[in-house]
């Protein structure tokens, strides 16, 4: 009776292991991504890990197939030498042959991820306790990206908020950072008060953001979307509120965005300089003063 129970349960359990939804839940490989270099770091992985499928089989089947076939119960005995010149020869050269396989595409794909030559856009990002500021470093366009106040209401203490309800729930910011699609976008990472990490997994790119230093990346995305990532980095006590939204758009869009961007900009700075120079002190020329004196008393 017993085994039945644990037979039905086990059964019931596969079947719920198995299931789609349970399936895709359970995925554990690295994902293709939208970028160039994202597909290509997973081209190399998946390259690296079938020849690692390989060996092992190799390496246990003759393992295997040794401890199988030459065991004592069948009268084995051991071998009767020491050293063989030939076999070190191959043992080694095999070895050798197989990691400058694997080490030639894998230092192609480095120095391209370190290539950052010919980029089309330039973007600081600086991390903050919790947040991020995004820079256009060549449109003088700036703002900060927090977290959504839905996902920041929802996170509170006895909110009463079921979060399983909340879209995109702490990955979700009130100001995107957006870029164009099709376009080399070069990003100077670094932070203004401990270390963070900017990573974006559809990019295939993460990065520390370490303060008074600047690391950079780069990337090309060639589908239009939004993509979410997070701070990498253990950065204090709201490091899991401090998402990463990026919003890939057409190019006529991203312009649109652009400007509207500067004129909300140029609108606030104006009211500003106007208040600033209402308030700035009248001053008086002391040597026009001393002068209208001395011809007073001369009159």
């Amino acid at each position: 009776m017993v085994k039945q129970a644990f037979g039905a349960i086990s059964a019931t359990a596969l079947a719920a292991l198995w299931s789609a939804p349970a399936a895709a839940a359970w995925t554990l490989n690295l994902r293709e991504g939208v970028t160039e270099l994202s597909r290509e770091i997973y081209g190399l992985h998946m390259l690296i890990l079938w020849i690692c499928v390989v060996i092992a089989v190799a390496v246990f089947g003759v393992m295997i197939y040794s401890i199988a076939t030459f065991r004592k119960s069948k009268g084995a005995v051991p071998a009767d030498f020491d050293h063989n010149t030939k076999a070190e020869i191959i043992w080694t050269v095999i070895p050798v042959l197989i990691l400058v396989a694997m080490a030639v595409p894998a230092a192609r794909t480095l120095v391209k991820i370190e290539d950052t030559r010919g980029a089309e856009l330039t973007v600081k990002v600086t991390g903050y306790q919790w947040k991020w500021q995004y820079d256009y470093v060549d449109d003088g366009v700036a703002f900060f990206s927090t977290l959504s106040s839905a996902s920041n209401e929802a996170r509170q203490l006895d909110s009463g908020v079921d979060v399983h309800q909340v879209e995109n729930y702490l990955l979700d910011v009130d100001n995107p950072m957006v870029v164009p699609v099709n376009t080399k976008v070069r990003v100077l990472v670094t932070a203004a008060d401990v270390i963070h990490n900017w990573w974006v997994p559809d990019f295939g790119m993460k990065k520390d953001a370490i303060p008074g230093y600047i690391n950079e990346l780069w990337f090309r995305a060639d589908t239009v979307g939004t993509y979410r990532g997070q701070c990498a980095e253990l950065c204090g006590r709201d490091h899991g509120f401090m998402p990463v939204v990026v919003k890939v758009v057409e190019q006529a869009e991203y312009d649109t965005w652009l400007a509207g961007q500067k004129a909300a900009r140029q609108a606030a700075a104006t009211p500003a300089a106007q208040t600033a120079g209402a308030a700035a002190p009248t001053t008086t020329n002391a040597n026009e003063t001393t002068t209208t004196v001395l011809v007073a008393n001369a009159e």
